[in-house]
C-alpha cells in the first residue's frame, strides 16, 4: 500500500483527523499527520480562522513542506479543507505524486497537475469553501489539465461532515467518503 500525507482542517490536528489517519492504516497504508499549526485544535471555525491568522501561512507552508522532505516522492496528498488547499498547493513541487485526495474543499493549482494524475474529491452539496462558481472553475481546469477526476457531492450535508465532534457530521455520508476514498486508495 501507499504512504499518504493527510493535512488537517482550519480547526487544526484534530481527534477526526488523527482516527481518518488510523483508518487509512488499517487498510495497510502509511500515513502521517502533520500539525501544520504547532498548537492544540480549536473549537470552532472562528478560532480556527483567528489560529490561521496568528501562525500565519508561510508558516504552515512551512511545515507541511518539511513533513513531505521525509515522504517518498509518490506520496498521496490528502487533506482535509483547508489541507486540501494545502495539499493541492504543494503538488507542483510533487511531480510523482501518486493522487490527490481532497475531502470538504477543493485544492491544486491545473498548472501543476500532470495527466492522468488521479485526483478525488469528496464534498458537500453546496458547499461555500469553495463558493460555486470558484469550485466549478477550479473543477473545469483541472479536467482540462488532464486530471484523472472522481468529484462525490453529499446533498445536505455540512461542510465537514466527517467530524464526529462538529454539527456537520453526517454519519451516512461520511461512511459512503470513507468506502469511496479508501477504495480510491487501493493499490497506491
Amino acid at each position: 500500500m501507499g504512504h499518504v500525507v493527510l493535512f488537517h482542517s482550519v480547526y487544526g490536528l484534530r481527534p477526526a483527523v488523527l482516527a481518518a489517519a488510523d483508518r487509512l492504516r488499517a487498510a495497510g497504508h502509511h500515513v502521517v499527520t502533520p500539525d501544520l499549526y504547532d498548537a492544540p485544535a480549536v473549537e470552532t471555525i472562528e478560532e480556527g480562522f483567528a489560529l490561521l491568522d496568528r501562525v500565519g501561512e508561510a508558516a504552515v507552508t512551512g511545515r507541511a513542506r518539511a513533513a513531505l522532505r521525509a515522504a517518498p516522492p509518490d506520496a498521496v496528498l490528502a487533506g482535509f479543507s483547508l489541507g486540501a488547499g494545502v495539499a493541492g498547493a504543494l503538488l507542483a513541487e510533487r511531480p510523482e505524486a501518486a493522487a490527490l485526495l481532497l475531502l470538504h474543499g477543493a485544492g491544486g493549482a491545473p498548472e501543476a497537475v500532470r495527466p492522468g494524475l488521479p485526483v478525488q474529491l469528496h464534498m458537500a452539496d453546496p458547499d461555500d469553501y469553495p463558493p460555486e462558481p470558484e469550485f466549478g472553475r477550479w473543477r473545469r481546469a483541472m479536467t482540462a489539465a488532464g486530471a484523472e477526476m472522481s468529484v462525490h457531492r453529499y446533498p445536505g450535508v455540512g461542510h465537514l461532515y466527517t467530524d464526529p465532534e462538529l454539527p456537520d457530521h453526517d454519519p451516512v455520508a461520511a461512511a459512503q467518503t470513507w468506502r469511496r476514498a479508501l477504495a480510491f486508495l487501493a493499490g497506491r
